[in-house]
């Protein structure tokens, strides 16, 4: 059984004003809360899992294929400290010959070496968030970054030998113009990076990006202009030969997929590693307690670290296979959908039939931008 490991590292330099994932600035954490702490802990969650799955030494072991260090920012840790991780996923893991090791990183920050060094460790995708080419927009996101410094961290990555780099957008910040957006596309793919990622921004209540929208000093853009401008996103990463294989994800090549993001869409199974971090195994999804104390006592306890669980029903997975399944150019299979959804989606250009020995459909370019209303319409008629 194919398997992907998701590791959360919760620590950045400063929390940017948009956040609401677990993460850490210094002047959160207390005396005892210390990266060395985490990666003991993480150490320990991969011993759970392992017991929990099947490890190295089980007649019939759970394969790890892809291994996501997400955050946070990973890159603020010593390489040190992720290589500890990795040789217990290694040690008491098999891991599959070519697996996916993926890293977040930001473009600013990163001490001498520390590049050469995930290299080292296996890393094949370096993922920046980049964000914005624009001064202003990254002030408004309180990202700690100037435009010139994501060039370089590109320049490096590829000098380190890291096969593959990727780069992360934010579409829809209050604020952002249609010109901002427009020359941040041109400055990420003149960087000609092997996959890019872009994400509408939620206001998530509680951030400081939030109080400043509900106070009325910055506007969120239109539904027009949101889809205005990821049309300018895919004719222009299409014609820089990046094609679109996930509704928000564009790849040079098949290679350059991230394979560990293609296992949560095709509803594989993955076990979260860290603070806040979210599992998924045999049809069961449970989190972890996010306060890293909480986490780290259950996890050097020996303990699954939940916080909480859940089993869907068969209702609730077969919504979540078509609203996931739905956003890959592979799409899905029309044998679980409701009855005459297809042929009206089909009328209205919403969908397009794959060929093949089964009936697949996948979103047209005008579905990508009403993916929610397809997903209805294609579970509910």
């Amino acid at each position: 059984m194919a398997f992907g490991l998701y590791i959360h590292v919760p620590f950045c330099a400063r929390r940017c004003g948009y956040c609401s994932f677990v993460t850490y600035a210094p002047g959160e954490l207390t005396a005892s809360q210390t990266h060395r702490r985490w990666a003991e802990a993480a150490v320990a969650e991969v011993g759970v899992a392992a017991a929990g799955l099947g490890g190295h030494d089980d007649s019939e072991p759970t394969v790890v294929d892809t291994i996501y260090f997400g955050g946070g920012t990973p890159t603020a840790v010593d390489p040190a400290l992720l290589a500890g991780v990795l040789d217990a996923v290694r040690e008491r893991f098999a891991v599959a010959g070519d697996v996916e090791i993926s890293v977040e990183a930001n473009p600013d920050g990163l001490a001498p070496g520390t590049l050469e060094s995930l290299a080292g460790l296996g890393v094949r995708r370096v993922s920046f968030g980049m964000q914005s080419a624009d001064p202003r927009v990254l002030t408004l996101l309180d990202r700690t970054h100037d435009p010139e410094s994501v060039p370089a961290a590109v320049a490096a990555a590829r000098a380190a030998g890291i096969p593959s780099v990727s780069l992360d957008l934010i579409a829809g910040t209050p604020g952002e113009t249609d010109a901002d957006w427009a020359n941040t596309v041109a400055a990420a793919l003149e960087m000609q990076p092997d996959h890019l990622s872009a994400y509408s921004l939620g206001i998530e209540g509680g951030t400081r990006l939030a109080a400043r929208v509900r106070r009325g000093d910055l506007s969120e853009p239109s539904p027009d202009e949101a889809a205005s401008r990821y049309q300018h996103l895919d004719a222009a990463a299409s014609s820089a030969g990046l094609s679109w294989y996930e509704v928000s994800n564009w790849a040079r090549t098949p290679a350059d997929r991230c394979r560990h993001n293609l296992g949560y869409w095709r509803d594989d199974d993955w076990w979260g590693i860290g603070p806040g971090a979210h599992s998924h195994v045999d049809g069961r999804r449970w989190w972890n307690h996010s306060g890293l104390d909480a986490w780290s006592t259950e996890a050097l306890a020996g303990r699954v670290p939940a916080a909480g669980s859940e089993t869907p029903t068969a209702e609730e997975r077969l919504t979540e296979h078509i609203m996931l399944g739905i956003r890959l150019a592979e799409g899905i299979s029309t044998d679980r959908v409701a009855d005459g959804s297809v042929d009206s989606l089909v009328d209205d250009g919403l969908v397009r039939r794959l060929p093949g020995p089964t009936e697949r459909i996948a979103l047209t370019l005008r579905g990508r931008l009403l993916a929610d209303l397809v997903v209805r319409r294609l579970r509910w008629g």
